[in-house]
This record gives C-alpha cells, sequence and structure tokens, in this order.
C-alpha cells in the first residue's frame, strides 16, 4: 500500500538520466499506466514535479517546470521570424508546444504532426493544464502520422517548423527523426526566410557528445545554426536546442525588440522567456563551444543516434525497501 506519509512505505518513479545516474520521485498519485502501438505511458502525480507525463520511462514533462521547456523551444524561433503565419510542430503530444505557437497573434494555422493517436488522447483527457484547450483552437490542424512521410509529400507551405520529438531511444518511434536526411526534409518544407527550432537532447555533464554531433547534423543542411540551452530541473539537466534558418539568425535581436514583439505579438505574457533571458541562452560555455567546434559527425539514416535505453526497466513504481 502506498502511505505517502511514510518514506518506508512509498511508491517511486525510477526515471534513468544516464546509464550512471537515476533519480528517483515519490509518487502521490499513478493518474494513468498503459502501452500504446508505439510506446509506454504514464501520467504520474509526483511529490517532486507534480503531474509529469513519462514516456518509455523518461520525464518529459512535469506540472512545475514544463513552461521553461516549452518556451525555449518555441519563441526564440517565432519571434525571430518578421510574421509567422503557417507553423508546423512535430511531435509535441501534450499540447504544450503547440500552446506556445497559438499564443502568437499571427498565427493563422498550426499543424501538429504526431504519430501516437492514444498519446494525444491521454494528454487531452489527463494533462488540460499543459495544453490548455489548444487542441480545440480553430487554427489547430492535427495530423495523425509518422512526421518524416508527413514531410516527404510538404514543400515550402510553413514560415516555422518547431521539432519537439522524443528522444531517439533505441527501437523507439523517433530513431530516423534527428538525421541529416529528415533535416533535409524540414528545410524543403520551409518558405523561403522560415526557421526550424529543434529540441536537441541533454547538452551538459551526461551526454554533450550527442548534443555536439546533432549540432554538427544540422550545420551540415542550414548555412545558420545556432546552439543554445537551458536548464530543465525535472530533467536534472541542461538541455540543448538549435535555432537553424538560411537567412535568420536568432541571436541578432536586441534584448529591447524581443520585449516589443512579445508585447505586441503574444495574447499573454510568458513566465520564463523575455529579452533579458535571451543572449543567457545562446552564450554556450567555452567547453561546449569547443566540443561543437571539433565535433564532426554527422547523423545519417544510415547511421543514426541512439541515446541510452533500459527501455521498460526504467518505468518503475518501485516500493522503497
Amino acid at each position: 500500500m502506498n502511505d505517502p506519509d511514510n518514506p518506508d512505505k512509498r511508491k517511486w518513479l525510477r526515471d534513468a538520466v544516464s546509464p550512471d545516474l537515476v533519480q528517483f520521485h515519490s509518487i502521490k498519485q499513478i493518474i494513468y499506466s498503459g502501452r500504446t502501438e508505439f510506446q509506454k505511458v504514464d501520467v504520474v502525480d509526483t511529490g517532486s514535479f507534480g503531474v509529469c507525463l513519462v514516456l518509455d520511462g523518461r520525464i518529459q514533462s512535469s506540472e512545475r517546470d514544463e513552461f521553461i521547456y516549452h518556451e525555449t523551444l518555441v519563441h526564440p524561433a517565432m519571434l525571430s521570424h518578421p510574421n509567422p503565419e503557417t507553423v508546423l510542430i512535430a511531435g509535441g503530444g501534450e499540447g504544450a508546444t503547440l500552446r506556445e505557437v497559438l499564443a502568437h497573434k499571427t498565427v493563422k494555422k498550426a499543424v501538429m504532426v504526431d504519430i501516437d493517436k492514444q498519446v494525444i488522447d491521454i494528454c487531452r483527457r489527463f494533462l488540460v493544464d499543459f495544453h490548455q484547450g489548444s487542441f480545440d483552437d480553430p487554427r489547430t490542424e492535427l495530423v495523425i502520422a509518422d512526421a518524416r512521410k508527413y514531410l516527404e509529400e510538404t514543400k515550402g507551405e510553413f514560415d516555422v517548423a518547431i521539432i519537439d520529438l522524443v528522444e531517439p531511444l533505441e527501437a523507439g518511434p523517433a530513431c530516423l527523426l534527428y538525421t541529416r536526411e529528415f533535416y533535409q526534409l524540414v528545410r524543403g518544407s520551409l518558405k523561403p526566410g522560415g526557421i526550424m527550432s529543434v529540441q536537441s537532447g541533454a547538452s551538459g555533464w551526461t551526454s554533450p557528445d550527442n548534443f555536439a554531433a546533432i549540432i554538427s547534423t544540422l550545420r551540415s543542411v542550414f548555412p545558420i545554426v545556432c546552439p543554445y540551452q537551458v536548464y530543465v530541473p525535472s530533467f536534472v539537466e541542461l538541455w540543448g536546442f538549435a535555432a537553424c534558418s538560411d537567412s535568420l539568425n536568432s541571436t541578432s535581436l536586441s534584448a529591447e525588440e524581443i520585449d516589443r514583439r512579445i508585447a505586441t505579438r503574444l495574447n499573454r505574457e510568458l513566465k520564463f522567456f523575455d529579452g533579458t533571458i535571451c543572449p543567457t541562452l545562446f552564450a554556450l560555455p567555452k567547453y561546449l563551444r569547443q566540443q561543437l567546434a571539433t565535433n564532426s559527425r554527422i547523423i545519417t539514416d544510415s547511421e543514426p543516434i541512439i541515446t541510452y535505453s533500459e527501455r521498460d526497466g526504467i518505468s518503475s513504481f518501485l516500493p522503497r525497501t
């Protein structure tokens, strides 16, 4: 029996950050636990970060800090574009990325492409505070499909592409969505002057090599690649991103211009991102800049990148013994 007031009788969510680091979160309630065609899905109310979406044993979003991740993913690219009207979102099942995109008053259409309808249905039901009704916005077009297959049939339609995919776990649904060939498809889906934002995995001390390889791969496709990072507490890690374009440089806007665009374009206040924080996100430490400069690995379909996975062994609800 789970007794939240007795540490010896609590259940714990085991989340493997890396092969050498595991974090445990006390569980108040298991809201949902099941498996879709593609992945294991858990929605868990934890003592540490509130309600969390857990896919294949890895925390994807937490109630208490998801705004840090999602605002950082979406707004540097969206605000860099002079007038983003059409936006592609690849992934983003909980709807929080969609929420941030739709905060921009310029957006006329947001196409969200996700392969796992069951995850979306689960999130729509249990994670209302995350999506805040964004799936029902008339500007939303929800497409249940493999993002890569969708992009193979999509040319020059979008001002902005936001790539919010799960990590490329072995046998997971995203292994071929971190390759040069995939990013070439994304580039082809953009209108002239378009921009892509992509979550690029852990960038701190647990796996910077993977982040560096993703940035190297992006640089083989786009002439302008601006890597950046933010600390996400529930990930226990610095998390990497990149804004990529043929012509737009996300580091070129002044703090004053960022704040002006936020004030005039968005329909609500942000909780994390503004003109003050933006330059710090792009100010990478020297050791990481050196690593990005020297890493030459190009991720391809024939040589994809696979992040650490214990697969079903991670998402364990363990009583403390």
